[in-house]
C-alpha cells in the first residue's frame, strides 16, 4: 500500500450547517471510508471545512477528486498530499473532535491564526501541518464522536 494523507479544506455551499447536517454527513463519510479502509478527521468552523483523509494515494485521491466535484463544497483546496509511515487517526473512520475557537486559538503556532475570524480555507501548510500534529496528540485524541 502506498499510504497517504491528503489535507484539504474547503467551504459549504449551503451556508451554515446544522449539528443535523452535520451528522448526516460524517454518517455518510464513516460509512464510506470504512469500505474504502480511508480514516480521518473533520474540522468545520465558520462554514468552511478542514479535512484529513488517510489510506492508498489511489483512493485517497479518487476521493478528493469526487469530494471537489461533488455538491456540498466549494473552494476545495489541497494544501498537502504527501506520504506517511503510519496513520495518524487509525481508530476514526471520520472523526469529529468537538473543538471551540477558543480552544484552538490556544494551540502554539496558531493562536494569531485563530484570534480574528478567520476560515480554514485560509490555512497554508505549515499551519495545516501544525493543526494536524495538535489533533493527532492533543486532548481532543480521545473524544472523536
Amino acid at each position: 500500500m502506498d499510504l497517504v494523507h491528503c489535507i484539504h479544506c474547503s467551504a459549504s455551499t449551503s451556508g451554515a450547517f446544522s449539528p443535523s447536517d452535520l451528522h448526516v454527513l460524517l454518517e455518510s463519510c464513516r460509512t464510506s471510508n470504512a469500505t474504502r479502509d480511508v480514516t480521518g478527521m473533520l474540522l468545520h468552523q465558520s462554514q468552511s471545512f478542514f479535512q484529513v483523509l488517510e489510506g492508498d494515494r489511489s483512493v485517497v485521491e479518487a476521493l478528493f477528486e469526487k469530494i471537489a466535484l461533488g455538491p456540498r463544497h466549494t473552494r476545495v483546496t489541497r494544501v498537502i498530499l504527501e506520504p506517511i509511515s503510519e496513520r495518524a487517526f487509525a481508530n476514526w473512520t471520520m472523526g469529529y473532535p468537538r473543538v471551540s475557537e477558543k480552544e484552538l486559538a490556544e494551540i502554539p503556532g496558531l493562536n494569531d491564526f485563530f484570534v480574528r475570524p478567520r476560515s480554514y480555507l485560509e490555512l497554508g501548510e505549515g499551519r495545516a501541518k501544525t493543526l494536524l500534529a495538535a489533533f493527532k496528540d492533543g486532548r481532543w485524541r480521545m473524544n472523536p464522536s
